[in-house]
Parts: structure tokens; sequence; C-alpha cells
């Protein structure tokens, strides 16, 4: 079956936006993971702040809306893609930099069809003039985020610690003491060395603190470029950006926003269970039974009402019996083909993938939750796995 035109058209010009948002897992931002290891990207910090904002909905400000606030953080740095990261440590003109961001949203947002450029417009815009309890919400979890991921950390890097106090107390955080003063204490605490008294506030941070370990979970896929593998932070992103912009092509009536939350959760368990790769060779009740362990220990860490809460949504998702759970499983199984069309066949090319392989392990599932998306796909992927499989022969 052909796709009427129109779809057709719409499709090419989202997907082309979130082709291109795949860049933003090549921006380097000043901060580094809680391990220390490598200096973090801006693609998986949107991940993170995204997870802050649900975790931390208890402390909303009166007049939040969570979807929009979440929708916010997924897309509030993309202008990061031309016009790069600005680290608080380093001095700059701060008219230069908003010009360059206004430049970038010119060029990237325009590239969705004209409905959804207005949409991310209009949320990217209301985060920067923080005027409404949204964006407030939204703007303070993107300042003091950074901050407790120094001051949470095992171990601190080299003068970060000096940078992140002076944020706090000095810089664009120190509001904090009069704006959410308890998260402002325990920042001031650790900042101090000390070990703050147990909270639901501090079980909160410490949950957001383990998951800064999904950022070092390797996987399969590789980035647009093909020049590495993404990791798992950075794909629950980019998929939570696609249940953003493609809900309307879902088989059935969804709610974005669960899918949205359901999709920035899904790959938590992998901190512990690893990821699985679509066409590898793992044992699945072994791998189901891990993760399902994996789930007991990070939702525990969690307050029981939301870890109760957050844990039913992630098995709603593992369960795939609800029309969100179908569109987000669909979604996870439609990323990662546009990702290796694009680098050139990536992980395709790593497990010799044929059609029939393809479409049982991956078609099946976008089908079953968004018909049109597998159409769109289709003759995508297998073009560029006929190319590879004769390239092999």
């Amino acid at each position: 079956m052909t796709l009427p035109a129109a779809v057709t058209d719409r499709l090419d010009r989202q997907m082309a936006f979130l082709t291109e948002a795949d860049k933003l897992k090549s921006v380097l931002r000043h901060n580094v993971l809680m391990d220390l290891s490598r200096a973090e990207n801006v693609a998986e910090h949107s991940w993170h702040v995204a997870l802050w904002a649900i975790v931390l909905a208890p402390d909303m400000p009166a007049g939040c809306d969570l979807a929009r606030a979440i929708a916010m953080l997924l897309i509030h740095d993309i202008v990061e893609i031309d016009a790069g990261d600005h680290s608080v440590a380093v001095a700059y003109d701060p008219d230069e930099i908003a010009a360059k961001e206004q430049a970038a949203a010119a060029r990237l947002f325009p590239l969705l069809p004209p409905d959804q450029a207005k949409m991310v417009d209009s949320l990217w815009r209301e985060f920067e003039a923080i005027q409404t309890p949204t964006a407030v919400y939204a703007k303070r979890i993107d300042h003091m985020q950074p901050i407790l991921q120094v001051f949470l950390a095992p171990s601190w890097h080299n003068g970060h610690p000096e940078i992140a106090g002076h944020t706090l107390t000095q810089g664009r955080a120190k509001r904090m003491a009069q704006d959410w003063p308890e998260l402002d204490r325990i920042a001031r605490s650790l900042m101090r060395g000390e070990t703050p008294p147990d909270s639901d506030l501090m079980r909160r941070l410490r949950f957001l603190a383990e998951a800064d370990r999904l950022k070092s979970v390797t996987r399969a896929t590789r980035v647009l470029s093909g020049a590495r593998h993404e990791n798992s932070a950075e794909h629950s992103w980019h998929v939570a950006l696609y249940a953003l912009l493609l809900g309307e092509h879902a088989k059935r009536p969804v709610r974005t926003d669960r899918v949205v939350q359901m999709l920035i959760l899904h790959d938590l368990v992998e901190i512990d269970a690893g990821d699985a790769p679509v066409f590898g060779t793992s044992d699945a009740a072994a791998t189901q039974d891990a993760e399902q362990a994996a789930a007991d220990r990070l939702f525990g860490l969690l307050p029981p009402a939301e870890g109760t809460r957050l844990r039913a949504l992630w098995q709603e998702f593992e369960d795939n019996q609800s029309a969100d759970a179908n569109f987000a499983k669909s979604l996870d199984r439609f990323n990662p083909p546009n990702l290796n069309i694009a680098a050139g066949g990536g992980s395709w090319v790593d497990y010799r993938v044929d059609r029939a392989r393809f479409d049982s392990a991956v078609g099946a599932k976008i089908e079953a939750g968004a018909p049109i998306l597998w159409q769109w796909i289709a003759p995508r992927a297998h073009a560029m796995i006929d190319r590879l499989q004769a390239e092999q022969a």
C-alpha cells in the first residue's frame, strides 16, 4: 500500500528534523559524567533533565504543566546543534549567543511541518522567557541538575566543585534558596561535603544520580555519523523526541505525554541488565529476569508511592498491551533503522541482517503500533539491506 503524498511529505519533514536532531549527541558540555569518565553530551543531558522533571514533579510550582515542561526540556538545547554549548565557567557575550541561538532556531524548526515548527518554537521561546510556572520549573531543573551532578558524584572533577558552588551561591541558581529551599539546602550541604538527612527529596535525588549510569550503557546502533555507538540515555532522549512529534501516526489514539514518559523511562533497567541488541543472541528469558530485578532495585530507590507509579509505567511498556505501550514499542523499533540508514548500514552490517530478520524483529513491532511508519520506513530499509547484502556477497 502506498502512502498518500500528503502523509509522505509530512513524514519526510518530521524525519528530516528528527534526523538532524541526532547531531545533538555530538555537542559536548563542560559537565562530565558522574563517574568522571568523559564529557557529557547535550542529548544525554536533555534526557536526564526530562527525567528530573518527571521524578521531581511533586515539587512543581502551582500552575505547572508537567507534560509541557518535559517537552520543553527535550527540545530546550536543540539550537546548540548550530550554536554550541556555553559553559557558565567561560565568559561570553550573551547577546552574541542569543543571536546564534535565534539563527539556529530559524534554521532547525522550519524543517518540521509548519504547525509543528510553530509548536516547537513556542516551547523553546517560553522556556527562554521564564515567564510561566511551567518554564520556571523547567529552568530551575536545567540550572540545578548540573550542580547536583557534580556534588552527588562519588568524587569530584578538578575545578568543577568551585564552578558549581559559584553557580549555586552567586550565579544563575542563586534564587534557589528562595524558589526551592529544600533543594537548595541539600545542594549546599553536599557542597560542604556533608551527608544530608534522609527525606523523600533526597531519595529522588539518589535515584536521579543513579540514572546517570545509563549514559555509559552502549548500544549496537551507531549515531548518525557512524563515528561511534550511541548510549542508552541519548537513545532514550531521541526516541522520546520521536514520540513528541509522531503521535499522530499511531494506529490507535494515544496520550502523547504518557508515551514520552514511558520512553524516557524504558531503558533505565539497562543500568543493571545491559542492552540486549535486537539482532543479538541473548537469552530472552534471562534478559527479562535481569530487567525485572533491575526494576525492583532502581524504582525501589524512590519513595514508595512514586516508585510504584513509575515502575507501573515501565511495566506497561514491557507488557505492550495498551495503545500507549504499542506505540512506544513501535517508536523504539522505528528509531534505530533511521540511524542505520543514515550511517550507511550501521549495526545491520555487524549482524549481517537480511530482509526476513528485519521484517520479523523490527517491522512487525513497528507495524503493530504505527502501520504508517512501517509503510514509510520499509522501502528505505529494504533498499539499504539489499545493497548491503550485495556488497557482502
